[in-house]
């Protein structure tokens, strides 16, 4: 096969690899070794599903109920783009029995709509309005396997990781916020094993970017001689000036972090305290940083004496503390698409960093949801938090209890080695 990606070649038959992969599925499940015919990108998804003690009989959970879903999926990014992904899809998927879903970036199911038979068929595994299906919770998928590796993929008959959903096959594709890249969600079709062909992924790629680029017309940048700065989950930042998407140096970065916090300007040696973890570093340095630093952004927008912006500057983690103060958490964690600058050093960013991982999670523990300590625990930077596992393991339903406190025994038990 010459694209990893998609399923099946055209040479393959597709009830001969259904019975191979019924028998790779039920071997790994048993003993935890891969078979051949299991593609890199499903072995892949089967090993993490493994290590989030995903249990291969289990069910997808229904996070949000109706009385939630409608306003969460009102205020949803994606919201303006959801006629044009209906008017694209909803044709195909009515005719071919299939359903076509969108996904928020936590995998949460927002819209399910298509034929009726396949839905009334979807509802019996919580494929469903409300369910949460990302990788972490309920194994290899389509949706949660493209939020996963955040690229489009299709997974076919049992190279689903939970036994209820072997039945159907589906491919999906990650939708981005045009501005900043930041996942937003994924768009999915599902339904029987005629999907598994190559059209089918090209398909909901292209109605994904179909969808971002309609996006980008109906969210525009904010105008205004504004500019947008993006540093959660990022090594350096992203500056979205005028149009124009500019790459930060990680030194740049965190002067950019520094100054927004400090709407009033900073002095040079008062910048160089905040920036420099080295105290010996001489002020000519930052002199020179900033030199460059405005030459890439124009004098408008960085000014001197004091050092500040000339112009408003929006920043990713004002918008999490602005929802944390208001009490959106669900919003507030969306948004939240890492810890800040996670390898810097500088003073300033450390403690923001430090301030907004620990008042969002403390956020996260008071309000107890599991379907929200979930999404933090099986991130990158919450697999070793462990009053994060220890909240999941007391809030999650009794027969999920004991695999999450055997995980936060053995978390407790690597921290005190």
């Amino acid at each position: 096969m010459t694209d990893p990606w998609v399923a099946l070649a055209a040479d393959v038959n597709p009830g001969a690899r259904i019975g191979e992969l019924y028998r790779a599925h039920e071997v790994f499940t048993s003993v935890g070794r891969l078979e051949t015919p299991v593609r890199s990108v499903v072995g892949q998804s089967w090993r993490r599903s493994a290590r989030a003690r995903v249990s291969p009989d289990g069910a997808a959970a229904v996070e949000l109920c109706a009385d939630e879903l409608g306003p969460y999926r009102d205020a949803h990014p994606l919201a303006p783009v959801m006629p044009m992904i209906r008017e694209l899809m909803s044709a195909y998927a009515v005719d071919g029995e299939h359903l076509l879903a969108v996904c928020d970036a936590h995998g949460r199911l927002m819209w399910v709509e298509g034929h009726a038979r396949a839905r009334r068929r979807a509802e019996r595994m919580n494929f469903v309005e409300g369910a949460r299906w990302a990788e972490s919770e309920t194994g290899t998928n389509a949706p949660g396997t493209a939020l996963a590796v955040d690229r489009p993929v299709q997974v076919f008959a049992a190279e689903h990781f939970l036994r209820p959903v072997q039945q159907w096959t589906c491919a999906a594709a990650p939708l981005h916020d045009p501005h900043t890249g930041r996942v937003l969600g994924a768009v999915d079709i599902t339904g029987g094993n005629g999907l598994a062909h190559p059209h089918s992924l090209a398909f909901v790629q292209a109605v994904a970017r179909a969808a971002e680029s309609q996006l980008a017309l109906v969210a525009p940048r904010s105008a205004g001689g504004s500019a947008q700065l993006s540093t959660l989950g990022r090594e350096e930042a992203l500056l979205v000036l005028d149009g124009r998407k500019i790459r930060l140096s990680r030194r740049h970065s965190e002067i950019l972090v520094t100054l927004a916090l400090h709407p009033e300007g900073l002095a040079g040696d008062e910048l160089l305290m905040e920036v420099y973890e080295d105290e010996s570093v001489p002020p000519v340095t930052m002199r020179a940083e900033l030199a460059r630093l405005r030459r890439l952004l124009g004098p408008e927008l960085l000014r001197s004496r004091p050092y500040r912006f000339g112009a408003q500057v929006d920043t990713d983690f004002d918008t999490v503390a602005r929802r944390l103060e208001s009490g959106a958490v669900a919003a507030a964690l969306g948004a939240y698409a890492g810890p800040l600058l996670p390898r810097s050093q500088a003073p300033a960013v450390v403690r923001l960093r430090r301030r907004i991982a620990g008042q969002l999670r403390a956020a996260l523990i008071a309000r107890g949801d599991p379907g929200l300590l979930a999404d933090w625990a099986y991130s990158p930077w919450g697999t070793e938090d462990l009053p994060v596992w220890r909240a999941l393991a007391a809030a999650a339903p009794a027969e999920r209890r004991a695999a999450l406190l055997a995980r936060a025994r053995a978390l407790d038990a690597e921290q005190r080695a």
